[in-house]
């Protein structure tokens, strides 16, 4: 078989989890994941969130620290620990949320950032945790 003949292999894309309740941030970062190849996994709230992690095989997530209505990625960030999925958080509620992200011990990239760096950090860490 000539190297014409052979059926056509797409690289093993990560998919990689957005929890962000705000849908034009969550969609730049969705973006940004695209453009690199990467499959994003998106929700909104923490039901979504926990049944993506239990349906996708997921290799990293990015996560919004508050989500509105008194909602908090805490249980998120459980979940994926406990699977040893790496994860950061990308929040702009540092100062209210001190307490939280330091019991959550996970990087941290403070809003406002480019979606491409958040998403370029997250894409390291899921290659980190993949066998090479």
């Amino acid at each position: 078989m000539s190297e014409d003949d052979k059926p056509f292999e797409r690289p093993c894309s990560m998919r990689i989890l957005i929890l962000e309740d705000e849908p034009l941030i969550l969609m730049e970062l969705a973006l940004s994941l695209e453009d690199e190849g990467m499959v994003p996994v998106t929700a909104t709230n923490v039901r979504a969130a926990l049944e993506a992690i239990e349906t996708h095989d997921l290799d990293a997530a990015i996560l919004d620290v508050n989500l509105g209505r008194g909602e908090t990625c805490e249980s998120v960030a459980e979940s994926l620990a406990e699977r040893q999925i790496p994860f950061l958080l990308h929040s702009g509620d540092l100062m209210r949320q001190g307490e939280l992200i330091e019991r959550i011990e996970a990087e941290v990239i403070p809003k406002p950032a480019s979606s491409s760096r958040v998403a370029s950090r997250a894409i390291a860490l899921a290659r980190e945790k993949r066998p090479a």
